[in-house]
């Protein structure tokens, strides 16, 4: 029995050495950070902004691959599936983490199983609207909505999205009926409001910041408690309608069960990178967002919070698979 006991301890003894020594030696080859987003909008490049870092901080190369569509579930699988290796890695909006989970009937993927590696940066959200739209803000929009019921067309990222649910609270806290067209990513429904085809969307400040600035869409309120500094004449909802709060966030996770090691060493080096200097001033150039930087454990804690908040947000709005 103490014989059994022996070799059972020293082999946990040796199980243990062996992942710190693979943790110490990681990574020893490209790494590969999937986004769940087609390029366009803010995700894209912040994603490359962090791989950026990485590789100067390790000298091996980071590749980002996008993989969108299915409203995320397609790059979020794609980790899921991958080794638990520490070399395929998933960065992206709310959506996979938190959202989709309470919104689909079956997915092909376990969201609580992902493993948090860190959340990297918040966004406040802009509603914008085509410039031919007859409103110049968020009070004239909901009269000519409910004057015009179910004309009015909001895009947004794909059914399921933060953007699509963010509509549905507008609708209902504004007493109006719209109609919902999902597009494959943010980028494509700012196109679609570029090109009137549909009327309005909810998008994060740094997919719409130079569509704004160039007047290719007009925007009516910021959706936060307070207004941005690089919109500062823009209302904020907390000032006209204050139960409409929307903030994007983005995080990166890896495989299930990825050793805390690895993990644990990339939540630091991600840290550290959204520290600089260079990486905040980019951030906030891309539209006032808020680099943040966390342990896995604060990501997961958030995550818990998150997605109590979205599943509340689905049952009130009735907000429905389409």
């Amino acid at each position: 029995m103490l014989r059994t006991l022996f070799r059972e301890i020293s082999l946990g003894v040796a199980l243990l050495f062996s992942l710190v020594t693979y943790a110490q030696d990681y990574p020893n080859k490209p790494i590969k950070i999937i986004v769940s987003v087609p390029p366009g909008g803010s995700v894209d490049p912040m994603a490359r902004l962090v791989g950026e870092k990485l590789r100067q901080k390790w000298g091996q190369p980071v590749l980002v691959e996008n993989r969108p569509g299915a409203s995320n579930n397609i790059g979020a699988e794609a980790v899921f599936r991958a080794p638990p290796d520490g070399y395929t890695l998933l960065f992206a909006p709310d959506a996979p983490f938190v959202i989709n989970k309470a919104f689909f009937r079956k997915l092909s993927y376990d969201p609580d199983a992902l493993t948090p590696i860190s959340l990297v940066a918040v966004n406040p959200q802009v509603l914008i609207v085509n410039p031919k739209v007859p409103a110049e803000s968020m009070q004239q929009l909901v009269a000519y909505a409910k004057g015009n019921p179910g004309k009015v067309a909001y895009g947004s990222a794909g059914s399921g999205t933060s953007t699509h649910l963010y509509g549905e609270l507008f609708q209902s806290l504004a007493g109006i009926k719209l109609t919902h067209i999902p597009y494959k990513g943010a980028g494509a429904a700012v196109a679609g409001v570029i090109g009137g085809h549909v009327d309005m969307t909810f998008v994060d400040i740094g997919g719409a910041l130079q569509h704004i600035r160039s007047g290719a869409v007009r925007v009516l309120v910021i959706a936060d408690h307070k207004r941005s500094a690089v919109l500062p004449d823009v209302p904020a909802t907390s000032e006209m309608l204050p139960g409409l709060l929307a903030r994007t966030w983005f995080g990166m996770a890896a495989p299930p069960k990825t050793p805390a090691a690895i993990v644990n060493r990339l939540s630091a080096a991600i840290a550290e990178a959204l520290k600089q200097p260079d990486v905040v001033q980019r951030l906030v150039g891309m539209g006032n967002i808020e680099a943040v930087g966390s342990t896995p454990e604060e990501m997961a804690a958030f995550m818990r919070k998150d997605s109590e908040r979205f599943a509340e947000l689905i049952r009130a709005t009735g907000a429905t698979e389409e």
